[in-house]
């Protein structure tokens, strides 16, 4: 396949015109998800609620966009030197994906504690899996050796202009999907906020107006706190939540002043109502969504944010879910009789 030839760095800018030029760049390489309705949804929230199922991206989430997009906007010496990256999982999985499919060497630094089910993952598509101790060890300081010692480009999981883009695009499929009808409110998921950044200058493009919501674990709320302060907040745990997608330290520092200026709000949903998500989602609309995947709409179904009477438009991130929390999230349909 034929590469299209956009040269740009990591500190171009990122504007709705980067995410059209992403968008070019991966035509024939990412997938067009599909936007879903579904009644019984709407009748909860009071209004039209859409989902887009980015879970069915390549790598099975989002990450995939903003992974390959870095990867493709590589000169061809850095690509043969290879690429890392540092991750929870899906990044992870993105860029092993990517790398497999572009031929570029990938490895990519893990958490111990991350899913079995994305270690391995990385691990079937060719990738060097390094584990590390999230609460001892910095992934970044691994990460920057390797850029030293070997020579590989790091591909930051979401501070990063062209990741950003990447992510962006999914929101411009959404738009041309909607068909000419508006959005009023958007809800993200956010962990260092490439996904909810690239969504909301693509989004606030088409709709000037529309409210963008991130949506984070409880306890592990960085992006909402630094959004209602002065200045970037931390989080005081790195580990403790099942939304393991989300877990990033703080916002980052090209993310949080693309949500500033176009004033997101943020709401937080806890690993119980992640879970009910996840069963409604599989119930309702035979949709597999990792815990951190569906914390937007989680946040539909909790009534966290007010939507009646408008057009709601979800991210349902990733369905990189393990097998042992998917199986809590179908007990819980037992527990309810098998209704979503």
């Amino acid at each position: 396949m034929t590469t299209p030839v956009i040269p740009e760095t990591e500190r171009s800018p990122v504007d709705v015109q980067a995410i059209h030029r992403a968008a070019q760049r991966l035509q024939g390489w990412a997938v067009t998800t599909p936007l879903l309705r579904c009644d019984e949804l709407d009748a909860h929230a009071g209004g039209r609620v859409y989902l887009k199922a980015e879970n069915l991206q390549r790598s099975g989430s989002f990450k995939f966009r903003g992974a390959c997009n870095r990867i493709l906007a590589l000169t061809p010496g850095a690509r043969a030197r290879g690429v890392v990256a540092y991750s929870s999982g899906n990044h992870a999985l993105a860029v092993s994906q990517a790398g497999r499919m572009l031929d570029v060497a990938a490895t990519v630094i893990m958490p111990a504690d991350a899913p079995a089910i994305k270690i391995e993952g990385c691990r079937a598509s060719g990738a060097t899996v390094l584990l590390y101790d999230r609460e001892h060890e910095d992934r970044e300081a691994i990460g920057r050796r390797l850029v030293v010692e070997q020579g590989l480009t790091l591909v930051p999981p979401f501070d990063d202009a062209l990741v950003m883009a990447g992510a962006g695009t999914g929101a411009l499929e959404a738009v041309a999907q909607m068909q000419g009808q508006r959005v009023d409110t958007a809800l993200v998921c956010c962990s260092g906020g490439g996904l909810a950044a690239g969504w909301t200058l693509a989004l606030r493009a088409a709709w000037p107006d529309a409210r963008i919501v991130v949506v984070e674990p409880e306890g592990f709320d960085d992006t909402g706190r630094s959004l209602r302060s002065d200045s970037a907040q931390t989080n005081a745990r790195r580990s403790g939540s099942i939304q393991d997608a989300l877990l990033a330290p703080a916002p980052g520092q090209l993310t949080l002043p693309v949500l500033r200026t176009h004033a997101a709000q943020g709401v937080t949903v806890s690993d119980a109502e992640a879970l009910e998500a996840m069963f409604f989602a599989f119930a309702a609309l035979k949709l597999v969504l990792e815990p951190g995947g569906a914390a937007p709409l989680a946040a539909v179904l909790a009534r966290k944010v007010a939507l009646e009477g408008r057009n709601t438009l979800v991210v349902c991130s990733g369905g990189n879910v393990d097998p042992a929390v998917f199986a809590r999230c179908l007990s819980l349909g037992t527990e309810r009789g098998g209704r979503a």
